[in-house]
């Protein structure tokens, strides 16, 4: 596997089991770590590896983790999305991290793209050990995005989140609708950008449905959103703005940038999925690599 080794790091949380890999940089004792995880209803394996396996050549560990109810890990009804469990999977994995003998548990950084890497920056806030974060396209403020998607796209998938819920208070089967789907369809994600681009993430021989319980949609109403905890992050951040996002505000995620005390912002002129693939990711990878290199590693 060249400069490094991946093996399986599994933890539990709450009665479940939540899958790991850890990659392992050769001929290095105890490196830093980052701690990786995907965005909304996404499985550890869409492009992931890709970015895991630079960090780790260039020395540097990766802890990489599927949430719960989603990919490897245990949990039911599947592919559900949850912020407050998806914060607490987060605690969990850095405690595991942590407490692992092969890597430097004092020298981590969070790595989240999209919907979970507005997670990392409220995981942070809380986190004042965490030496550094990667926030890439993040998700930052749920009303900005209703307002960017509008309300003819959104009240669909606002209306079948209740009945979603309505169907879990009497215990019922969830009630479906997709992850990702054309304009004018009801799903979560339903810009001109959002099927294909997180389609082309996915890769060949997955089982990943395209869908996911209505009810996913309603919890970041409830939660507070990253762009209030961005006051508390305290760590270098390396934020990642896709100029030609249709789902993450440009002007939101700028306020969030300039209320994190050591924030950098990179701006390019992409849409919100292309960062994965390409000469795009070749460019964002390097830069991110940069960053924790600089960040994390002793000299």
């Amino acid at each position: 596997m060249g400069k490094f080794q991946r093996i399986d790091s599994d933890f539990l949380i709450e009665g479940n089991k939540c899958g790991g890999w850890l990659y392992l940089p050769t001929g290095i004792m105890q490196p830093p770590v980052a701690i990786m995880a995907h965005g909304f209803a996404a499985e550890r394996t869409f492009r992931l590896p890709a970015f895991a396996e630079r960090f780790a050549e260039r020395g540097i560990a990766v802890f990489l983790f599927d949430f719960r109810n989603i990919g490897s890990s245990d949990g039911e009804p599947r592919n559900l999305v949850n912020i407050f469990r998806q914060l607490r999977d987060w605690k969990s994995a850095i405690a595991h991290v942590r407490s692992l003998p092969q890597v430097d548990g004092s020298r981590i950084a969070l790595w989240g793209s999209s919907y979970s890497g507005g997670e990392v920056i409220t995981t942070a806030a809380k986190d004042q050990k965490i030496a550094a974060i990667i926030a890439q396209v993040p998700y930052v403020d749920p009303i900005s995005s209703m307002f960017m998607i509008g309300l003819k796209s959104t009240l669909p998938a606002f209306l079948a989140s209740l009945r979603d819920l309505c169907r879990m208070i009497t215990r019922r089967e969830a009630y479906r609708i997709p992850v990702a789907g054309d304009p004018g369809t009801v799903a979560i994600l339903n810009t001109p950008e959002s099927r294909s681009g997180y389609l082309s993430m996915i890769p060949e021989g997955s089982t990943w449905k395209n869908e996911t319980p209505a009810r996913s949609l309603l919890a970041p109403l409830f939660c507070l959103p990253p762009i209030v905890s961005a006051r508390k992050v305290n760590c270098p951040a390396l934020i990642i703005m896709a100029e030609k996002d249709s789902l993450v505000s440009p002007r939101a995620l700028e306020k969030a940038c300039y209320r994190m005390e050591k924030a950098t912002l990179v701006r390019l002129p992409i849409g919100h999925f292309e960062v994965y693939l390409g000469e795009i990711f070749e460019n964002v990878v390097e830069i991110e690599s940069d960053f924790l290199e600089k960040h994390l590693i002793k000299n």
